[in-house]
């Protein structure tokens, strides 16, 4: 009797602490120890979800939805609007915008449509460890539907980065499901550079906003060069570790879901969660737009937090009210706004004081952030990972890829074009089939040989 009442109470304990420990959790505390972003690195950010936001819009000379402040877009420079009818649910809706103002050629693709099932189609396209790529882990649906686009739109941005004298930075983003897609999409060009008219890795930028968990560990540290995912408050999305498909089967108990989630986060032990290359993380640099750093209710001033981070990155689940409503584009664009503003007002002391962080020092630690990050993955033995970011496996001078493929290769369809690239073999090069019938990376097969 006596032992029974003894466990009870340990039970009880547990249980106490653990319900503590998970209600007592805010958003702030992920980025707790993350420096502040500068205004410069920032800047773009505001005006990229302007860009993802004009992709709602059906004619941006009169604007139905339009931002406060309005989305500062010129809709002469809008080159194509892509809508579901024309995609036939290969991809969301997109925005192929030219930025003569910020040299920019920029091609935003909109976030998930609760009314559209063909968004559902493609979150639900994916298991655990279905999709290898690029010596890591992708969600095999979010890829499908960037080489689709790809096969779509390569053309069209090669001619555009030609015409404009191949100066302007190539900038592909997207929210909630496009970030995934914008991601991937981005991963593919930085590795076939020459396929859209050699455009310099330093020039391709992917904003990944209120992003999906899309990518292995080693991918999301690898190209956080070149993506930047960017994260308000409580966002449920960047936080949940279940896979995606699992998300939206549960979107109607979501209490249910985020209960199940905390448990999963509490029992499993940080270093078992980074040592499965399966399991999917968001993607690149972090920043992450802090506004309640006390309590979950009442709105601070925000201020903006960045780093590379490789264990801790956005693992816990916060039980908050703004969990979905942080997911939100027009909630993230207002707030973002307003941290700029702010890092903008406090950065301008006075005319003749110079700037506490100069733009070359600030360019340099981020190069170091992100060489230490990638050391730092490697120190943690993940799998696949590489200290070198060009690191990657070779592709040209190994046997090509059989005829026939199995279930989990890309199955999308694309019509070749005279002249033109097709994605779905660039992709598919980087793959070989062993007599099992599974994929493998061309480097992985000569290991195994």
């Amino acid at each position: 009797m006596s032992f029974s009442c003894g466990l009870e109470c340990v039970v009880l304990i547990g249980c106490s602490r653990w319900a503590w420990k998970r209600c007592t959790y805010i958003g702030s505390d992920d980025s707790a120890t993350w420096p502040t972003a500068t205004p410069d690195e920032f800047d773009p950010i505001p005006r990229i979800c302007r860009i993802i936001l004009a992709v709602y819009e059906s004619d941006l000379r009169n604007p139905q939805w339009a931002p406060s402040g309005g989305y500062r877009l010129n809709p002469d420079w809008v080159i194509k609007r892509v809508t579901y009818e024309q995609t036939q649910g290969q991809a969301p809706p997109y925005l192929i915008y030219c930025d003569q103002e910020h040299r920019q050629i920029v091609l935003a693709i909109r976030g998930l449509n609760l009314v559209k099932e063909s968004d559902y189609k493609t979150l639900l396209d994916n298991r655990l460890g279905k999709q290898m790529f690029d010596g890591g882990y992708v969600h095999h649906g979010l890829l499908k539907s960037a080489v689709w686009l790809l096969n779509e739109e390569s053309e069209t941005l090669k001619r555009l980065w030609v015409e404009n004298g191949s100066e302007y930075e190539m900038v592909f983003a997207g929210h909630s499901l496009g970030s995934g897609v914008a991601a991937l999409l981005t991963v593919i060009v930085v590795n076939h550079r020459d396929r859209l008219g050699g455009v310099p890795r330093e020039m391709i930028r992917c904003y990944s906003v209120a992003p999906a968990r899309c990518m292995s560990l080693n991918l999301a540290v690898k190209y956080a060069d070149v993506i930047y995912s960017v994260v308000l408050q409580d966002d449920f999305l960047p936080r949940t570790p279940t896979p995606l498909e699992d998300i939206f089967k549960s979107v109607f108990c979501l209490p249910c879901l985020l209960f199940l989630v905390c448990l999963r986060d509490t029992f499993i032990p940080e270093n078992k969660k980074l040592g499965d290359p399966r399991r999917l993380y968001a993607p690149g640099r972090m920043y992450h737009i802090v506004e309640r750093k006390f309590c979950r209710c009442g709105r601070f001033p925000p201020e903006v937090r960045t780093a590379i981070p490789v264990d801790g990155r956005f693992e816990h689940i916060v039980l908050s009210c703004n969990a979905t409503s942080d997911h939100g584009i027009v909630w993230i664009e207002r707030e973002a706004e307003k941290a700029l503003q702010r890092m903008r007002e406090s950065s301008s002391e006075t005319l003749t004081t110079p700037p506490k962080v100069q733009k070359l020092e600030r360019l340099q630690t981020i190069e170091i952030e992100h060489k230490n990050a990638l050391e730092r993955a490697v120190s943690l033995n993940i799998p696949h990972a590489v200290i070198n970011p060009e690191e990657v496996p070779s592709h040209e001078n190994g046997p090509e890829p059989s005829e026939s493929h199995s279930e989990d290769a890309l199955e999308t369809k694309s019509v070749p074009i005279s002249g033109t690239s097709n994605w779905d073999e660039v992709v598919e090069k980087l793959f070989n089939k062993d007599e099992s019938g599974e994929l493998h990376l061309k480097s992985e097969a000569k290991a195994l040989k």
